[in-house]
């Protein structure tokens, strides 16, 4: 059972990493474009089309898995920020401030950050021969190295 579902683990990660990178770019797309029972902030307002576009990009990216730490580092700042700036001035605790979505997505992004896209990512096809050269170098440095 156990090894089940370790050999499951990286397409399940590439599925959570999917599913936050789509309601990531949702939360863009409603206030950019006033859509998804959000209305739509003024281009340029600070901080919330700043961040409606931090979401639309980094959620992009994140599901298509290109770029997924740097935009999910990104994404996760940005949702820091709304928390500490926008939300904990109603309450300290997210339930009380309507911050909760902010909280999750901060830290499913930041968890994207140390675990990586997973094996169904778009980097992975980019890179996959880069990847192949980098591990066979290191295998014959390995190789050929020579006791001191």
């Amino acid at each position: 059972m156990v090894t089940r579902l370790g050999q499951a683990r990286p397409y399940v990660l590439s599925l959570f990493r999917i599913v936050i990178g789509l309601l990531f770019t949702c939360h863009g797309i409603a206030s950019l474009f006033g859509v998804l029972g959000r209305p739509m902030l003024s281009a340029g307002t600070w901080p919330g089309w700043y961040a409606a576009v931090v979401q639309l990009a980094g959620g992009i990216l994140v599901t298509l898995g290109l770029g997924t730490r740097t935009a999910a580092c990104l994404g996760s700042g940005s949702m820091a920020f709304a928390y500490f700036d926008v939300h904990q001035r109603a309450g300290l605790l997210p339930i009380q401030n309507g911050g909760e979505a902010a909280v999750f997505f901060c830290w499913t992004l930041l968890l994207l950050v140390f675990s990586g896209p997973g094996v169904l990512a778009a980097d992975r096809l980019l890179t996959s021969r880069g990847a192949t050269r980098e591990e066979a170098g290191t295998r014959r440095k390995r190789h050929l190295r020579v006791p001191a």
